[in-house]
């Protein structure tokens, strides 16, 4: 008698720099969501599926948890809202240095859910086992239905137990993709986030902030991809710190992009990196439409 096939949607939800997209990459086994230290990271939802025989588990990374300023971070909590809303299970992920109440209107949320919800206590190698030890009671009080997994996504640390929570977890049900597939998301998309990422990491400040990477062609050729993209900044003093003196600043950023999409697409890329001021891209719904962050 053949096993039950199991399948869903794994919603990973949490506040920013606890390490969901260092977990959501190291379950998927491929690096799917850009990662670096700085908050709001992540600003779409992001699916990365993995797939056995009698499973498939569709996990999908959300922005951070925050206080929106303006349109597109009220947009990246409607994300968060819809991915507590549509999971069959959720992976709240916590950490041993954020203070446990931050955000405490989600933890309510969380309190009444109907899906089974995992919460993971991630960076534990940052911490003293007395310090985890108390950091799970204070989650078992505050959420006892939930079940607690110590972890460090980083170190690779504890993604067995919740491999196997989330696995008990999810429903009996048909794989909802194809067998084969590991992600929602096209070249196109995965090209203009690692550009986002070079840019968040060789940047200071509220410039990565105002940037939204466009990808203006996507051309596959028979050895190489032949890719343009366009920096949107929302003031002129941007563009001029984006490209640097001479050129220096953009040329590392595009430099740094190239070699990665080169890892990640496993073969040989041309990119060209253009910067267009766009003033008010963060509270213009055209716009927002247009870069994916409105329906």
């Amino acid at each position: 008698m053949s096993k039950e096939h199991r399948a869903g949607f794994v919603n990973i939800i949490g506040n920013p720099n606890v390490g969901k997209s260092t977990l959501m990459n190291a379950m998927v086994g491929e690096k799917l969501c850009i990662v670096t230290a700085k908050a709001q990271t992540t600003r779409h939802r992001i699916m990365g599926i993995v797939n056995t025989e009698d499973c498939q588990i569709v996990y999908a990374d959300t922005p951070g948890i925050l206080k929106p300023n303006y349109r597109l971070q009220r947009n990246m909590m409607d994300f968060v809202d819809e991915a507590i809303g549509d999971a069959d299970v959720i992976l709240y992920v916590t950490d041993t240095v954020e203070k446990a109440d931050k955000n405490s209107d989600y933890l309510l949320k969380l309190k009444s859910v109907n899906c089974p919800v995992i919460l993971v206590v991630n960076k534990i190698d940052l911490s003293t086992q007395e310090k985890v030890v108390e950091l799970m009671d204070f989650w078992k009080s505050e959420l006892p239905s939930a079940r607690i997994i110590p972890a460090s996504a980083k170190e690779r640390f504890g993604l067995d137990n919740i491999l196997e929570s989330v696995r008990e977890a999810l429903p009996v049900a048909p794989p909802w993709f194809d067998k084969d597939a590991f992600t929602d998301r096209n070249l196109r998309f995965f090209a203009s986030e690692i550009v986002r990422e070079k840019i968040l990491l060789n940047y200071r400040d509220e410039i990565p902030y105002c940037c939204e990477v466009e990808i203006e062609s996507f051309k596959e050729g028979a050895d190489r991809y032949d890719i343009s993209a366009v920096i949107n900044v929302m003031r002129d003093s941007q563009k001029g710190i984006l490209i640097g003196r001479n050129g220096s600043a953009l040329k590392k950023t595009g430099t740094d992009a190239r070699l990665e999409m080169e890892d990640f697409f496993q073969k040989k890329v041309f990119l060209q990196l253009f910067v267009k001021v766009n003033p008010d891209w963060r509270e213009n719904r055209k716009e927002l439409r247009k870069f994916g962050y409105e329906n």
